[in-house]
């Protein structure tokens, strides 16, 4: 894999899950955008939120972005749901959405073994109503910026996508 292959898409679509899965059957790197946020300040998301807001927040994606643009390559990344507001999204790697509906993330969420770490993780889902209003407000502009759509109901399947892309 010559360029990185960044997957955007709705907070708990399964980008992470995904990426994990090719990462392992194909032997290549996948790094996590929020994962290496909270490396970076030694802090957990919905804590970074809590202490200093989404402004901070938007800024260490930002850094992040910049981050990757400059050191990395040949990498799958997975990003937060937020992440596609970087100025460079489009210079970082191809972008590929990772779609489904709202209703499907959220009985994804609901149904997982881990469903309340899941859940706690996104504090947004606590309130549906919100929740599927940023679902809505954000798909649109998934929408436009991914060079490729791939539809998320098996992770089998979208792996197998995602190595016809590059490919």
């Amino acid at each position: 894999m010559k360029k990185n292959i960044i997957l955007i898409g709705f907070m708990g679509v399964g980008k992470g899950t995904t990426a994990r899965a090719f990462a392992k059957k194909y032997g290549v790197y996948n790094i996590d955008t929020d994962d290496l946020i909270e490396s970076k300040e030694n802090k957990e998301v919905k804590k970074i939120f809590k202490k200093y807001g989404e402004k901070y927040f938007r800024e260490c994606e930002q850094q992040t972005a910049n981050w990757i643009e400059h050191n990395v390559k040949g990498t799958l990344i997975s990003c937060g749901g937020g992440f596609y507001k970087v100025k460079n999204l489009k210079k970082l790697g191809t972008v590929v959405l990772l779609d489904a509906s709202f209703e499907w993330i959220h009985n994804r969420l609901k149904n997982a073994k881990n469903s309340k770490a899941k859940l706690a993780k996104r504090p947004l889902f606590a309130d549906l109503k919100k929740a599927k209003e940023l679902f809505l407000l954000r798909d649109e502009i998934y929408m436009r910026l991914a060079d490729y759509t791939i539809e998320n109901r098996n992770i089998v399947k979208s792996v197998k996508s995602i190595l016809k892309l590059i490919k």
